[in-house]
């Protein structure tokens, strides 16, 4: 029975690293350090997310239902593989909007309605 690479450690979730390679076929070993590619630290979650992201091409609705999550969740769950894979996760001009109405909000230049109103778009 064949058993997927682990990319981390089960004990302390410490990156792993390959330090054997053999060949079945000749039965050749070679040692050393040789290093996992990023997809291999990626949780199975984030793999399947990955997978079920590519088979429907990107198509938000389709992995809403291929994965029956919202839309909000798919969302999240990119944005986790994104910076799983080591790149920077910028807010969308929407988040950003929302986030400068939270903060106007709080520092108490607009009303809870006005910043209602803004959220649902009715500026």
């Amino acid at each position: 029975m064949k058993r997927p690479v682990l990319g981390t450690c089960p004990v302390c979730q410490s990156k792993l690293k390959v330090v054997k390679l053999h060949c079945d076929h000749c039965k050749t070993s070679i040692e050393g350090q040789f290093e996992l590619d990023k997809f291999s630290y990626l949780t199975k979650e984030e793999k399947l997310f990955i997978e079920v992201f590519i088979k429907n091409r990107g198509n938000i609705k389709e992995i809403e239902k291929d994965l029956g999550i919202s839309y909000p969740t798919v969302r999240r769950n990119l944005d986790q593989v994104i910076a799983a894979l080591g790149y920077s996760v910028s807010p969308s001009k929407e988040e950003m909007d929302k986030k400068e109405i939270l903060e106007k909000l709080s520092s108490g230049e607009i009303t809870s309605d006005e910043a209602l109103k803004r959220l649902k778009g009715e500026s």
